[in-house]
Parts: structure tokens; sequence; C-alpha cells
């Protein structure tokens, strides 16, 4: 009984259009009445859940995305692509995958990927003869490679959820290698759509050019060098990166791009508020969530669910990916991060699957999700950006989901796909 007022109550308020932290939180008060559990619990555990010091990593990294957004760097990675690939045919669909790739290496956000990119591209595309469906569908899709190329914030909520014996340079590092799969599959997508539709190539501008533009946006790219080299050598954590990050990037910003001015920076300190308010509440209020789940033992009798139906490894993480599918198109990501760890990470490491594999795996599925109806928060952006219906959008996007299955099965079955960087940096 517990168990139906837990999730039933959780999805009748998603089904109101109940914001998703507000969702989490009474659905948790009303089994925690029904259970006689002192409603203090609660908001202990909600405390407890946010009063996390790795949790520190997630307001810097936002910053640092958000002070990279108002100082113009979107624009400069957009015209280095265009200088580098506008010569392919449907070169524009190139040039907005590789731009999502390289500033999610600086934003580690699908949604400020698709609110910094898609403004400069998808005008561009459609002004150049591209339809706005497939403008969009490559914007929204491309812009998911932030999510699993570091730095991700993503990756330290899953850390924190594990419970906290997970490295993050490690989880870092397993995101490379599907990031770049990912952004390579979208550009072959992008590719065959673009002949399919005869979408026209660029000139090339010549090396010179893209030698000037390259060294344009090195000082930006170079945040995460720095990032990842201070925590492989053991210079600092990644909390202690996201910080140093933060101050990098707004000396960047200010003495070498000079792009951000004062109202500038005042609105990439309320966005950023605003981000991490909102992520941490969702992750307190999961928290809340989450513990309920280990007082009901919904971990181990989804895990001798899973087993009764199958005791085959492969089969079980063919379950696991459908699920996490089909959860990521009705709720947030940072929610379902927290709240399906626990339930599912168990249940994979008895089959015998690493805990970083399974994170990039499980991040990969929900960033599906933000793209995919009805709650994709990412294609309701780039929507709104190009604006074109989601329903258009839907009819034609499936080469760019393909892309998605590719890479997910390769991270799923191939386990070097994500283990391989982390192994070799001895992580």
């Amino acid at each position: 009984m517990e168990l139906l007022i837990l999730f039933g109550t959780l999805f009748l308020l998603l089904l109101m259009g109940v914001p998703v932290a507000f969702c989490l939180g009474l659905s948790s008060l009303a089994t925690m009445f029904y259970l006689d559990i002192p409603l203090t619990v609660a908001f202990q555990r909600m405390a407890a859940g946010m009063n996390v010091f790795a949790l520190m990593a997630i307001p810097f990294f936002i910053f640092a995305g958000e002070l990279m957004n108002q100082s113009g760097i979107a624009e400069r990675l957009a015209n280095f692509a265009h200088a580098l690939l506008g010569r392919v045919r449907g070169g524009l669909g190139q040039v907005n995958v590789v731009s999502s790739m390289m500033f999610g290496a600086v934003s580690g956000s699908a949604v400020a990927s698709a609110s910094a990119i898609g403004p400069t591209l998808i005008p561009m595309m459609k002004k150049e003869g591209y339809d706005a469906d497939y403008a969009v569908n490559v914007t929204v899709t491309s812009a998911t490679t932030g999510l699993l190329i570091p730095p991700s914030h993503n990756m330290i909520i899953y850390a924190i959820a594990a419970g906290g014996g997970i490295s993050i340079a490690s989880l870092f590092l397993a995101g490379v290698v599907p990031g770049i799969i990912l952004g390579t599959s979208l550009m072959t997508a992008a590719y065959l759509v673009a002949v399919k539709r005869g979408y026209p190539a660029g000139q090339f501008p010549g090396w010179a050019k893209i030698l000037r533009l390259f060294f344009s946006v090195l000082p930006g790219m170079f945040s995460t060098i720095i990032i990842l080299g201070g925590i492989l050598s053991g210079i600092f954590t990644a909390t202690e990166s996201s910080a140093i990050a933060v101050i990098y990037t707004a000396l960047i910003a200010t003495l070498v791009y000079r792009g951000l001015s004062w109202n500038g920076f005042v609105l990439a300190c309320v966005n950023a508020a605003k981000t991490t308010s909102l992520v941490l509440l969702i992750i307190g209020t999961a928290a809340a969530f989450g513990w309920l789940l280990a007082v009901t033992e919904v971990p181990l009798k989804l895990s001798t669910a899973l087993l009764e139906i199958s005791d085959n490894p492969l089969v079980i993480l063919l379950l696991i990916n459908l699920m996490l599918l089909l959860l990521g198109s009705f709720m947030d990501m940072s929610p379902l991060i927290i709240i399906t760890t626990p339930i599912l990470l168990p249940v994979a490491v008895n089959i015998g699957m690493d805990p970083v594999q399974f994170g990039i795996m499980l991040i990969l599925n929900l960033g599906m999700g933000v793209v995919t109806p009805p709650v994709g928060s990412v294609l309701f952006v780039g929507c709104a950006i190009g604006g074109i219906r989601i329903e258009d959008t839907i009819k034609t996007i499936w080469p760019f989901y393909l892309a998605f299955v590719v890479t997910l099965g390769l991270v799923t079955y191939l386990p070097a796909t994500t283990l391989f960087l982390p192994t070799f940096f001895g992580s």
C-alpha cells in the first residue's frame, strides 16, 4: 500500500503539471504520513541530501557555463566550426553538432548548450535554406553531448546518489569517448538527412582563417583541459576544480574575449542562482523520496523481479535501458538520477557491470529523455527558438534518435567504450 501511495501520488501530481520537486516532496510526505513516520524526517532527509560538500561543484560549474554564454563564446565556437566544416554537404548541420560538443565541454548542460547555440545557428540555418525541423532536431540532440563530455554536474549527482564511493574523475573520463561517439553518430545522421534533402555545401575559407578562428576559441576550450588535468594530477579535487573553472572563465571572459559586460555578469549570476536553486531543491526532495524507496525495499524487490524474468545479463540490461528511456521521457534528469541510482545500480553490479559504466549508461538514457516528449526540456527550448511545433519535429527526428540508440548499445554492451580512459589513467 505504501508503494501505491508513493508512486501513485507522484504520477498523479506529475499529470496535474505540478513541478517535479514538489511532486517528489509531497509524495514523500503522504507516504510518511501513512507509515506514521514523523514528517520532520522528510525535511531532515532533504537537508541531508543537499548538505554534501561535493555538491558545491554544481553551482560553480553552472556559473562558469553562464559566464561563457554571456561572453560570446558560443558565437566564436560556431564561427570556428563553420569555417572548418561548412564546405561539407549540409555543412551547417555538422557545424551545429561540433559547436554543441565544444560548448558542452565548457558548460556541461544540455539546456545551456541549446540556449546558447540555438539562437546563433537555427536562424542561420533557416536563412541558408535548411528546414526548420532539421535545424531544431540537430540543435537539440547535439546539445545532449554536453551531458557526457566533462565537466558534467549530472555525473556529480550520480556519484553522490551512488553513495559517494565512485570517483568523479573516473566518471568525467568515462564520458569522453561516449560523448565523441554520440557526436559522430549525430553528425552522420545530420549528413545523411542533408544529402537526402539536397542541402547545399559551403565554400572552404582557407586554412589561414581556420587557424585564426581556432586560436580565438582556444582559451575557452582550455578550461576543460585545466579541470581534467588538475583532477588527474591531484592538484585539486573535482569540487575545487569547479571554483578554478569560474576564476579562469571570468578572467578570459573579461581580459581575453572582452565580451562580458556588467549587465551580462549580473544576468549570469541570476541565471546560475536560479538553476542552482532548482537543482538543489530537486536533489533535496529526491533524497527524501530515495530514502523511502530504501525503507520500503524497492531496490531489492525490483532486483528480484528482474532476475525472475531472466538471469541473462544482456536481457536485464535491455530491460533497464527500456525502463530508463520510458522514465526519462516523463521526468527531469536530476531527480531521476537520484531516484533510479539506488534502485538499479545494485542490479547492474550484481550482473557484473562496473558502476562507472552504469553511470554513463544512465546519463545517456536520461539524456535522450530531455529531447523526447512530453517532458523534453531541451526539445521545448529548441522548438521555441526555431518557431516550430514539437509535433513537426518529432515526425523527422528519428534518424537522430537512432544515433542515440547506436551509442547506447556500445556503452551498454561494450565496457571498453566507457572504461578505457579511466583504466588508462588509473583513475
